[in-house]
């Protein structure tokens, strides 16, 4: 069974990104139900439909499939919840880590969050300078709400 364990962070330096290459990704949900998501995502060549089930605040069931860029184009631009979440992902190493960086456009202009993945939720996390607040516990920082209230609306 696929299981995600995610911590999620605001990003107090924004200049952490500088002279990382970033992967532009799309995505859209077919569902925003909190205990069961369903979304579709398009990096620069591939695409995926995940399912995510919901066990804790950090931890969640997730199943993934690789799909043709070319349906999950179709599904976004016909069948998703709107708006549709576009981000610009930075992957950076720190400790035994990595950390994605995700720099929201959009109408989530503004909003830079950090995720880190884990193998265990007690595992330890060297949390790096440029890191600010934990907000793992905070729903509106999901992006299945960032859907439903964009962070320009805050």
């Amino acid at each position: 069974m696929g299981m995600e364990i995610e911590r999620k962070f605001l990003v107090q330096d924004r200049q952490v990104v500088s002279g990382h290459q970033p992967v532009h990704m799309r995505q859209g949900y077919l569902s925003t139900d909190p205990e069961s998501v369903v979304r579709v995502r398009i990096t620069d060549t591939h695409a995926w439909l995940t399912v995510k089930s919901r066990i804790s605040d950090t931890v969640r069931h997730e199943f993934e499939w690789a799909i043709p860029v070319e349906d999950a184009d179709q599904i976004l631009n016909t069948i998703c919840m709107r708006p549709i979440i576009e981000k610009k992902r930075y992957r950076i190493g720190h400790g035994n880590h990595l950390w994605e960086v995700d720099v929201f456009m959009g109408e989530n202009t503004g909003l830079v969050i950090a995720e880190i993945e884990l193998s265990d939720e007690q595992e330890p996390v060297e949390i790096p300078e440029w890191v600010g607040d934990e907000v793992s516990n905070d729903p509106r920082y999901l992006n299945i709400n960032l859907v439903r209230h964009p962070y320009s609306n805050w």
